[in-house]
């Protein structure tokens, strides 16, 4: 099954999670959209913040972007220490269900 989905992903395996009763946002303090965090292969918070340091949506203003989560995958899981470690996340806040 894990070759299939390798096949139909073309090799980019991802996780994703699905977290409708923000539980674990809460849990993790997310408070935008998107807030990302990289957990490490041995299950450690290495990362929390932005995607990058360019709080737009403008594409000319992306491609010059630093890409804060990708630079955290690679040293991640390449056993390197992630730096940044944390950056200031941006977008819509996230509106959580009250009890």
């Amino acid at each position: 099954e894990m070759k299939a989905q390798k096949r139909k992903h073309n090799g980019n395996m991802t996780a994703i999670l699905m977290d409708a009763s923000g539980e674990i946002g809460k849990t993790y303090g997310a408070t935008v959209t998107p807030h990302m965090y990289v957990i490490n292969p041995e299950g450690e918070l290495v990362y929390r913040g932005g995607i990058d340091d360019k709080p737009t949506t403008d594409e000319a203003d992306i491609e010059g972007a630093t890409n804060y989560v990708s630079g955290a995958l690679e040293a991640a899981m390449n056993g390197e220490e992630v730096r940044p470690k944390r950056a200031e996340p941006y977008g819509c806040t996230i509106k959580y269900a009250s009890k």
